[in-house]
C-alpha cells in the first residue's frame, strides 16, 4: 500500500512554523496507530508542535483524528440526558466520588470513565478499589444499565476509546512533550467526546499540586479544551481552581474514601463541599437542569442514596469497614504561629512514598496510605500540636515520606488570614 504522505514532510512543515492540513492530520495519527510512522518520528512532530504549536483547527482535527483511531461510546438511548466531568488531577482530589453520585440525584447520567493515579495525584479508581468487593472494569452493556437504573458509573475507561491516544500519551511521556498543550488539550478532549457525553465540565487545577502551575497557562489549556469540546458538538465548559494546598483533609485511597462519605453524609471539609456543589451547579445547568439544588441534596441524603447504589451495583459494600493502614506517625507544630502554607506537592509526594500511588503504571498502592491533616492554612497552631499524621503499611518508608514534607509546611506570625476561594474562575463556551 501506497502511504498518502511522507512524515518527514510533515515532520519539517511543523518543525518550520507551518501548519498542517486536515487530510495530514487524519494520516499521520492512523499511520502512527498502525505502526506505519515510527515512535522516533511521531516523537520528532510532537517535539516539534511542543515547540511550533498548533491553532484551534489543527488541534481540533488533531482530536477529531484520535477519536476516529477507535469506538465511540452512545448513550442517546438513555431516558435522561448525560453530563460528565473531568480533572486535570491534584492531591486531594477526590470530587469525583461526591460528586457523580449528587448529579445523578437530579435525573441526569453521569458517565464517569476514569482512570488510576501516577506519581503525587490520586486516582479515583484506586480510591474506590479501597471499598472492598467493588469493581472498576464494566463492559459496554453494564455501563448503560447502570446508567439508566442507578443514574451514575464510575468505571474503568475501556481499551478502545481512542487508542491513538494511548499510545502518543506513553510516546510523550518518554520525549519531554508531555507539557505541550494542544497535545495535552487533544490527549484529554478525544477520550471525552469518545465517551459520548452531552456535555463536560472540566476542573482545571491550578498551583503547585497541579499540572499547570501558573494561571496562564491554566487558563489557554482550558479555553483550548473548552474549544475543542464546543466544535465537537459537546457543551463544555471549565473551572480554574486552586491546587496550591490539597483538598480536604486527606490524601490517600481509603482516607479520601471516608472523607467522601462524610461529605455525602452533609458534612465534610468546607473546600471539598464547595468544590463538589460548583462543579454540580455546572453540570446540572448543561444538562439543563437551572432550578436544581444541588447542596440541598447533600444535606437531606439524596446524594448518598445514589452512592449507596452506585457502589453496590458494582459489587462493592457501601457498609464494610474501609482498609486502615498498620502504621502512623504523626507530626507537630515546633513552635506557635499561623499555619501560612501547606503545599500540595509536598503533601502528594508524602502520600505517593507511603505507598498510596505509583511510580510506574500497574505498581500496587496501599489502599489505607497516605496523608491526614490536622490544619490548613490560616489557621493558629501551638507548639505540639499535631499537624498531619503518616498512614503507611511499610513503617521503613516514613524517612523518604517525611522529607518530601522539608519546605513543604510554613508557620510563622500572623492573624489567621482568611483562606481564598477554591475556584478561581470561569471559562465558557
Amino acid at each position: 500500500m501506497t502511504e498518502a504522505f511522507d512524515v518527514v514532510d510533515l515532520i519539517r512543515t511543523k518543525r518550520d512554523g507551518g501548519g498542517l492540513a486536515a487530510a495530514e492530520i487524519d494520516w499521520v495519527i492512523d499511520a502512527y496507530t498502525r505502526g506505519i510512522v515510527a515512535d522516533e518520528q511521531m516523537s520528532a512532530l510532537a517535539m516539534a508542535i511542543f515547540l511550533r504549536g498548533m491553532d484551534r483547527d489543527e488541534i481540533s482535527r488533531w482530536t477529531a483524528a484520535m477519536i476516529a483511531s477507535g469506538s465511540r461510546m452512545d448513550f442517546s438511548g438513555l431516558s435522561r440526558p448525560t453530563s460528565d466531568k473531568h480533572s486535570t488531577g491534584g492531591v486531594g482530589d477526590k470530587i469525583t466520588l461526591p460528586l457523580a453520585p449528587l448529579v445523578a440525584v437530579f435525573d441526569v447520567a453521569v458517565p464517569q470513565l476514569s482512570g488510576r493515579g501516577l506519581g503525587h495525584t490520586g486516582g479515583t479508581l484506586d480510591k474506590l478499589e479501597a471499598i472492598p468487593g467493588w469493581r472498576a472494569d464494566l463492559d459496554n452493556d453494564a455501563i448503560l444499565r447502570q446508567l439508566e437504573d442507578v443514574g451514575a458509573v464510575i468505571c474503568a475507561a475501556g481499551t478502545g476509546l481512542a487508542p491513538a491516544d494511548k499510545k502518543l500519551y506513553a510516546l510523550r511521556d518518554t520525549t519531554g512533550t508531555v507539557e505541550a498543550i494542544p497535545l495535552i488539550a487533544s490527549s484529554i478532549m478525544s477520550k471525552k467526546i469518545a465517551e459520548g457525553t452531552d456535555s463536560l465540565v472540566l476542573d482545571v487545577k491550578v498551583g503547585s499540586g497541579a499540572f499547570m502551575k501558573d494561571i496562564d497557562a491554566a487558563r489557554e489549556l482550558a479555553r483550548t479544551m473548552v474549544a475543542l469540546g464546543s466544535d465537537a458538538g459537546v457543551r463544555t465548559t471549565a473551572l480554574l481552581t486552586d491546587m496550591s494546598t490539597p483538598l480536604g483533609l486527606t490524601a490517600g485511597n481509603a482516607l479520601e474514601v471516608r472523607e467522601s462519605v462524610e461529605v455525602l453524609a452533609g458534612g465534610g471539609p468546607s473546600d471539598v463541599v464547595e468544590l463538589t456543589v460548583a462543579l454540580a451547579r455546572e453540570m446540572l445547568d448543561a444538562a439543563g437542569r437551572t432550578d436544581a439544588d444541588p447542596r440541598a441534596a447533600l444535606e437531606d441524603g439524596r446524594a448518598m442514596d445514589v452512592w449507596r447504589r452506585m457502589i453496590s451495583a458494582q459489587g462493592g459494600d457501601p457498609d464494610a469497614a474501609l482498609p486502615t493502614a498498620k502504621e502512623t506517625e504523626t507530626l507537630t507544630a515546633e513552635a506557635d504561629g499561623v499555619v501560612g502554607r501547606l503545599d500540595a506537592y509536598a503533601v502528594g509526594v508524602c502520600a505517593w512514598r507511603l505507598g498510596a500511588g505509583r511510580a510506574r503504571q500497574g505498581d500496587a498502592v496501599q489502599a489505607g496510605a497516605g496523608v491526614e491533616l490536622h490544619v490548613k492554612p490560616g489557621d493558629t497552631v501551638r507548639a505540639g500540636q499535631p499537624l498531619l499524621t503518616m498512614h503507611t503499611d511499610t513503617p521503613e518508608r516514613f524517612d523518604r515520606a517525611r522529607q518530601a514534607l522539608e519546605g513543604g509546611i510554613d508557620i510563622g506570625a500572623g492573624d489567621g488570614a482568611a483562606k481564598g476561594d477554591v475556584v478561581l474562575e470561569k471559562i465558557a463556551g
